[in-house]
């Protein structure tokens, strides 16, 4: 096995504003792109040629990851004009692929953080002879997913789209967004056009007599989505709960990049990054949040479970809880953001701008 395609073409939509200025793979998870984490798994597995499928600000990649020989790799970028969901960009990538018709290629979604055995997929889909071997991981609530049940074999009987009620939810199972297909799978796929493998061609196959095998690895997995979903899985990459070999440190309670200023009485917890640049002013709490490159967090302030945006700036004595602070935004003091609030990038807040409680 030695070739795979990631799927990093999405806008990520649901993590503005963080990903006005920065694509959702690119931004810094545990002090470094998540890219890095999956690119770095991918490796360790003995995967060497992996291309890049982008589309949103795809200019980006290339510049920071060239050629991929820093990570021991052989990394190769295609932009999609327009989009083409995830059936098309694999199509459209097609062409850059080594392997032979009958030859396994991996598939990863750019927004996964997992601790799925790689290796074990490839071998469940070997052994299997499947067309296409699917990831599979239990969720103890699946509404808010494609359900994917299995028979006795681990064969896939069907893909149940979102379940709405009781009598729907026929497994726990769902998709994780991790596959091998066979090579002549992807070449198959209509070019040019929007596709969804989810939608058209997993359905398709299956009622075309196809054989998708799936199989169920239940360790750690993470929709990386949304902003509190980036925000945790970046501080269980730190704290050590979800594995990469790309933390740029010790796992731990904190993890400081090397330029960063943090003052002696400031207190970061609960994974805590605090990128390159960064500034945490005394007496500062900061628990399970990501501070991004160059943003200063003013003395006294408490942030909890949030994102701090690229040179973002928050005022002294500011409490800032599950809340987004885009780059460049300005916060006055004494302010209070909670509850999945989003302060725009270059936004300026004045002193005591925006409560939720009626104390002075």
């Amino acid at each position: 096995m030695t070739e795979a395609i990631l799927l990093v073409g999405g806008k990520g939509t649901r993590l503005r504003p963080v990903t006005v200025h920065t694509p959702k793979p690119m931004l810094p998870a545990a002090g470094v792109p998540f890219l890095t984490h999956q690119l770095a798994r991918a490796r360790a597995a003995g995967v060497e040629h992996i291309v890049l499928a982008t589309s949103y600000l795809a200019e980006v990649f290339e510049p920071y990851f060239g050629d991929g020989s820093s990570l021991g790799l052989s990394l190769e970028y295609v932009t999609e004009r327009e989009p083409l969901g995830t059936g098309g960009a694999l199509r459209n990538v097609a062409s850059r692929l080594r392997a032979g018709p009958d030859d396994p290629v991996l598939v990863f979604n750019g927004d996964i953080l997992t601790g799925l055995d790689i290796r074990a997929l490839v071998a469940t889909h070997a052994a299997s002879g499947a067309d296409v071997s699917l990831h599979l991981t239990r969720v103890p609530d699946p509404r808010a997913f494609g359900l994917v049940p299995t028979d006795t074999d681990g064969r896939v009987t069907a893909f149940l789209e979102k379940p709405q009620t009781p009598e729907e939810i026929v497994t726990d199972q769902i998709n994780a967004g991790a596959y091998v297909f066979r090579r002549s799978v992807i070449d198959a796929i209509p070019a040019g056009r929007p596709v969804s493998v989810e939608r058209e061609t997993f359905p398709g196959l299956l009622a075309a007599g196809a054989h998708l095998q799936g199989m169920v690895d239940s360790t750690y997995w993470l929709d990386l989505g949304t902003p509190a979903a980036f925000v945790r899985g970046s501080a269980d990459l730190v704290l050590g709960r979800a594995p990469s070999p790309a933390v740029p440190g010790r796992c731990g309670d904190r993890l400081t990049l090397p330029t960063a200023t943090v003052a002696p009485d400031a207190k970061l917890t609960a994974g805590t990054v605090v990128g390159a640049g960064a500034v945490i002013g005394a007496g500062a709490r900061v628990a399970g949040s990501v501070i991004l490159d160059g943003a200063t967090i003013a003395p006294n302030a408490t942030i909890t479970n949030s994102l701090i945006g690229n040179h973002a700036h928050v005022g002294a004595r500011t409490v800032v809880t599950d809340a987004v602070i885009g780059d460049g935004a300005i916060v006055g003091p004494d302010n209070e953001l909670r509850e999945g609030v989003r302060v725009w990038c270059d936004a300026v807040l004045g002193a005591g701008a925006v409560r939720f409680s009626a104390d002075q």
